[in-house]
C-alpha cells in the first residue's frame, strides 16, 4: 500500500502532522498534510493512519484528539492520482476469469478501509475541524470522529458515485446514525454538496465557526472539556455508544467491500476517473 516505513519513528508521517499538548496538555492535533492536493488521501495516509491512532492511544498524556486539514480545504478525499498505479492493477487484461482478481481487490478494500476504522475504534475520542471542501473519503473520516465542528465556508459531500464507486470505506454505514437515512440516501445518491448551516441542521456537524482558525478553537475546547474528564468513564462511554451500532457497521462496510470487489473495476468506474483528471463531464454505459 505504500513506502512509508512501517519502523519509523512514532509521530514520523508522511500524510499527518501530530502536535501533541499545544493548546492543552491532554490534547493532541493530527492535522491533514497530504502529500496530494487539497491533503488528498493517497497510499501514505491509508497505511498510515492506524499506526497514528495506535501512538495517540499508547500515549498516557492524550485524552483526546482534533483532526484538522492543513490549509484552505479539509481534505477532498481519495487522491486519484496518487492511487491509479494500484486501481489499475485490478483491470482485467483479458477476459479470461480470473477470481483471484476479485479477492484482491476484496483485500485492497478492507485494508484502505482500516485507516478510518482505526478512528472509530480508537481509545483516543476525536472532534473533527472541518474547514472549505470535505470530499469523499474525509466525509468517511470525519463520520468515524466522535464530534465534528464546521467552518462556515465548510461543505460536505459523498462523491463516490460521481467517480463509479460504491463509497465503501465506513460514510454509507456511519452516516445513518448521524444524519439519518433520508439526507444519507440524498448525498450518496446524488453526489451533491451540502453546506454547513445544512449540516448543522441535520447533526453532522454539531457547531459552525466563523472561519478555519474559530473552528480550530472551537474544536479544541471540546477536546480539552473531554480530556478534563475521568480517562476510564469517556472511554466506557464510548464503547458503550459504539457497541450499539458496531455490528450493523461491521456488516454493512464487509458487504459493500464485497460489491466493489465484484463491480469496483468496470468500465464506469475507469471513465468518471478519466473524466474527473480530464475536467470533463463523463460518459456512463452501464458497463
Amino acid at each position: 500500500m505504500s513506502t512509508q516505513d512501517s519502523s519509523a519513528a512514532p509521530g514520523q508521517y508522511s500524510s499527518v502532522r501530530i502536535e501533541k499538548g499545544v493548546r492543552d496538555p491532554y490534547v493532541a492535533q493530527v492535522t491533514l498534510i497530504g502529500p496530494g492536493p487539497h491533503n488528498g488521501m493517497g497510499p501514505d495516509f491509508w497505511a498510515e493512519m492506524p499506526r497514528v491512532m495506535a501512538e495517540l492511544d499508547a500515549d498516557p498524556d492524550v485524552r483526546a484528539a482534533v483532526i484538522a486539514g492543513q490549509g484552505r480545504n479539509f481534505s477532498y478525499g481519495l487522491d486519484l492520482t496518487a492511487m491509479m498505479p494500484q486501481f489499475m492493477e485490478f483491470l482485467p487484461q483479458d477476459k479470461t476469469p480470473d477470481a483471484s482478481r476479485n479477492e484482491r481487490i476484496l483485500d485492497f478494500v478492507e485494508n484502505m478501509r482500516r485507516a478510518i476504522d482505526s478512528v472509530a475504534s480508537a481509545k483516543t475520542p476525536t472532534v473533527a475541524a472541518v474547514q472549505g471542501r470535505c470530499i469523499g473519503g474525509a466525509v468517511d473520516l470525519i463520520s468515524a470522529c466522535d464530534v465534528r465542528h464546521g467552518a462556515a465556508d465548510s461543505s460536505y459531500s459523498i462523491r463516490e458515485v460521481k467517480v463509479g464507486i460504491v463509497a465503501d470505506m465506513g460514510s454509507l454505514a456511519r452516516l445513518p446514525h448521524i444524519i439519518g437515512q433520508g439526507l444519507t440516501r440524498e448525498l450518496a445518491l446524488t453526489g451533491r454538496d451540502i453546506d454547513a448551516e445544512t449540516a448543522l441542521r441535520y447533526g453532522l456537524v454539531t457547531h459552525v465557526a466563523e472561519d478555519a482558525a474559530g473552528v480550530l478553537d472551537s474544536a479544541h475546547a471540546t477536546a480539552a472539556e473531554i480530556a478534563g474528564n475521568p480517562p476510564l468513564v469517556v472511554r466506557g462511554t464510548r464503547e458503550v455508544l459504539n457497541r450499539g451500532i458496531e455490528g450493523q457497521i461491521y456488516e454493512n462496510n464487509r458487504y459493500v467491500a464485497t460489491w466493489n470487489a465484484g463491480f469496483l473495476a468496470s468500465a464506469d468506474m475507469m471513465e468518471a476517473i478519466s473524466a474527473t483528471l480530464e475536467k470533463r463531464e463523463a460518459r456512463f454505459t452501464g458497463r
